[in-house]
């Protein structure tokens, strides 16, 4: 196939070197021609490290380049083109005048992509002649390393388009999603439900940055924490797509930014390509603050309250790591009480069961079985008993674990992130924006989770989700945490997260 790629800066180049490598032939053209051969020499060094660590031969690195045609003009004839794909500066104006030049040097049969991370995809194909030739297909950077694209047709895009990007993904290598022309399309808008929770988390105060990242990677498996990961790709990119995706779905609550943000963006705390974001970088920049020690009582006793099967499972660790239970009806005098809590707070439980505030604290239950415990205390805590409480969960047979605490909130800070995640995932499914497959599949290869939002929903069981998801929403009021018709539906049916079910009449005309 020839593909003809237009931009060649970061995208461009990385787009470029997949097509290459997969054996297509490719046109690169840049409205600068300099960048043509600054890209040119950028693949081909690439390919050269590749041989050199022995991921490809010298001879298919060779013939690679050789694919790779650099172009004087953007805009030059070609007869023999089967595939556009630009990737050019993120303006409708500039991406409908490319387009709108390129229809007319290139052959109807010509396939027209837009690479645009943030553009309607039929916004750009209303400036066209024939607008049913052009779709998104959008990759991530670095293109060669993340293996997978969002294909997205517009409101005009003709049937065909679609199966022959598809097609031609798959057969190239990555993974293939087809996503509705709608705001953030699929990974940008899963992307939201982690770091929106992230900042509202640091809002209230429940823990700073680096508190919730520990939890985060600890607890939930995530590779980088939400704060690491916004440092990586730069606050100034991550609050735009949050704005976009919020004003795109009408100020959705469920998506809503944090104040936290403007101003961060505006004093140029960017992450990494600043020198400071949520942390230092650079040569000489302080590492992470180290954790307290744990110094408190270890043999303190500890009283659980409740039957329901989460305090059983406290009892059942806490006694195999040899700590001393108070079995008693009542908390002794000397214990400190331990309630887990599933999207609620700390507070209510002492409120509702009479319990010692000063001693009483809550765990999260998502952190027993993790590599972190996460222990909530509320603004009447004793603070030994805060310590004590820490030294006994922070044994673990013979192995310590670490132990976080965090002020007392809802659901604690794994179980807010998590059930954001799932709750947007959620409504991606119930809008039909992409099939429930295709969302789970999107997130993990475009983001990294270790589990797709919605398997990640079912490992949990609907019906404990729906029942976090309710318990924030009452306890907090917030709009935010309103759960999803997908995620009540299914839990009430007794069916899985990733269940689509059978299409309604209408979705076959």
């Amino acid at each position: 196939m020839r593909i003809r790629v237009v931009g060649a800066g970061v995208m461009g180049r990385g787009i470029a070197q997949w097509a290459v490598t997969a054996g297509h032939t490719v046109e690169l053209a840049d409205a600068r021609p300099e960048a043509v051969d600054e890209a040119v020499g950028f693949v081909s060094g690439m390919l050269g490290r590749a041989v050199e660590k022995g991921r490809t031969s010298a001879e298919d690195a060779a013939a690679a380049v050789e694919r790779l045609v650099p172009l004087r003009s953007p805009l030059a004839p070609g007869d023999g083109v089967d595939l556009v794909v630009e990737a050019v500066l993120e303006d409708l104006a500039v991406k409908t005048e490319l387009f709108t030049g390129l229809e007319k040097v290139l052959p109807a049969s010509a396939v027209l992509a837009t690479n645009t991370s943030s553009l309607s995809v039929t916004r750009i194909a209303a400036g066209l002649t024939d607008p049913s030739r052009l779709a998104g297909l959008h990759f991530f950077n670095p293109v060669p390393l993340m293996r997978i694209a969002e294909v997205v047709p517009g409101a005009a895009t003709r049937p065909g388009v679609v199966p022959f990007l598809v097609d031609l993904v798959e057969k190239s290598g990555h993974r293939a999603v087809v996503v509705a022309d709608t705001p953030g399309f699929l990974v940008n808008h899963a992307g939201r439900g982690l770091i929106t929770e992230a900042l509202a988390l640091l809002e209230e105060d429940v823990a700073d940055a680096a508190g919730i990242d520990r939890i985060a990677r600890d607890v939930l498996g995530l590779r980088m924490g939400p704060f690491e990961l916004t440092d990586l790709t730069g606050l100034d990119v991550t609050a735009s797509v949050i704005d976009t995706v919020w004003q795109g779905f009408r100020h959705s609550e469920r998506l809503r930014p944090s104040y936290l943000t403007p101003n961060r963006v505006a004093a140029g705390l960017h992450g990494r390509k600043t020198g400071r974001g949520f942390y230092e970088h650079g040569p000489g920049a302080p590492v992470a603050p180290a954790e307290p020690p744990v110094t408190g009582d270890a043999a303190r006793p500890v009283h659980v309250p409740g039957d329901a099967p989460d305090a059983q499972e406290v009892r059942r660790v806490l006694r195999a790591e040899g700590a001393v239970l108070d079995e008693g009806a009542r908390p002794g005098d000397r214990c400190v009480v331990l309630v887990p809590v599933w999207g609620t707070t700390v507070a209510e439980a002492v409120a509702e069961l009479g319990l010692p505030a000063g001693r009483t604290l809550g765990v999260d239950p998502l952190s027993l079985g993790a590599r972190r415990r996460v222990l909530a205390m509320t603004p009447a805590s004793d603070p030994n008993a805060v310590r004590d409480a820490r030294a006994v969960l922070a044994r673990s047979g013979e192995a310590a674990v670490p132990v976080s605490v965090v002020r007392d909130t809802a659901g604690s800070v794994a179980q807010r992130l998590l059930a954001s995640m799932v709750s947007v995932a959620a409504s991606i499914a119930e809008r039909a924006i992409a099939a429930p497959a295709d969302i789970d599949l999107a997130v993990t290869a475009g983001l990294g989770y270790p589990h797709g939002p919605l398997a990640w929903g079912d490992r949990i069981g609907a019906a404990r989700m729906l029942a976090l998801h309710r318990a924030l929403y009452g306890t907090t009021g917030d709009p935010r945490y309103r759960p999803t018709r997908w995620v009540t539906e299914r839990a009430r049916l007794g069916l899985p997260l990733t269940e689509a079910g059978a299409p309604p009449p209408h979705a076959a005309r």
